[in-house]
This record gives C-alpha cells, structure tokens and sequence, in this order.
C-alpha cells in the first residue's frame, strides 16, 4: 500500500497560472508527494466558439513569461482563449481510466495551446491528440456519448467549491487550501 502523501491541484488547461505552476507541482511530486490533479473549468462563460483576446501586454504578462522561462517551457499566447470544457472533461476520463497516459496528455494539450497555439476548443484537436497518445476513438465517443465525461467535470467543479477553490491553480495540501501563483519558495517551505 502507498503510503505517498496526497496532494490535490485543481487547473483549467488554458489557465497561464496552471500552465507555469508545473514547476511548483514538479515539487511536490518530487518529494513524494502523489499529486492528483483534478479539472476545473476557471471560465465556463467563454462561448462555446472561443473570445478573441488579442496580444496581451503588461506587467502580470511579463510575471507569466517570466515564470515559463525559468521553468523551461515555451510561451507564445494565443489571441484566442477557446471554450475549455471539452478538453478538460476528456482529459479527466483518461485520467480515471488510463491514469499511466493522463501526464503525458495533460502535457500535450497544456504544449498545443500554450506553444502552439492550437484550439483546444476543437472537439477533432483534442480527440486527435488523445488518439496519438493511445486512446482509442471509441472509448472517447463512449465517454462523451454517455455524458460521463462531462458529468464528471461537474462533479470535480463541485466538489473543488466546496473546498473553497474559486479559481485555478488552487492545491489541497495537508487540509490547507492554497489557492494562486505562489512562489516556489512557499512550496519548498511547505514541505520542509
């Protein structure tokens, strides 16, 4: 039996904040910590065809690329923010059913739209990216057909506001809810 501590980390796939926290959950992971992360979709009211943003500009921006570069990964922000509820709903489903393949997916589709600039939005995108990963097209018709996927997603949503979390990224860690960009100084505290 895994005697690992639990962790949990809620993140939205086209949130910037979960995007550079990886470094921070890298951390916990590396101090044996069994992270499960969980989705929450931090703008349900984007429509379903995506905003258009434009360039973004300005000192949380800067903050951002500052945080992708010292944590090695590419930034190039899209103009568009697509509709995420699909792409974290699927995610979820492998996830829960094929738990080994769920980090490298979480990966793929964090790198489509945040290096990318691919749309996430796209029912066909994401469903190609899972099937290059090795899930079959059928099991994810199945999960959308069924509605598990999405009633899935309503269930992670519900239970993280119950917790407290209002946005993403927010951790569960030890009982304390620790919701933000923290520094990773506050995580290397933390575990000490």
């Amino acid at each position: 039996m895994d005697n690992s501590p639990i962790a949990y980390q809620w993140y939205d796939l086209t949130c910037p904040f979960c995007y550079v926290s990886q470094s921070r959950n890298m951390i916990l992971q590396s101090s044996g910590f069994n992270l499960i992360s969980l989705p929450f979709q931090a703008h349900p009211e984007i429509p379903a065809e995506g905003l258009y943003i434009g360039k973004r500009k300005g000192p949380m921006y800067d903050l951002l690329q500052k945080e992708a570069s010292e944590a090695n990964l590419p930034l190039s922000w899209p103009e568009r923010l697509p509709n995420s509820r699909y792409a974290l709903a699927v995610a979820e489903q492998v996830r829960k059913h094929h738990p080994l393949i769920f980090p490298a997916v979480k990966e793929r589709l964090y790198t489509a739209h945040f290096a990318l600039n691919e749309d996430l939005g796209s029912t066909e995108f994401v469903n190609g990216c899972l099937t290059d990963l090795g899930i079959g097209a059928l099991e994810i018709k199945e999960w959308v057909d069924s509605g598990q996927a999405f009633t899935d997603l309503t269930t992670s949503q519900e239970n993280a506001r119950r917790t407290g979390v209002t946005g993403t990224p927010a951790w569960m860690l030890d009982g304390r809810l620790v919701v933000g960009l923290q520094p990773r100084a506050y995580f290397q505290q933390f575990i000490a």
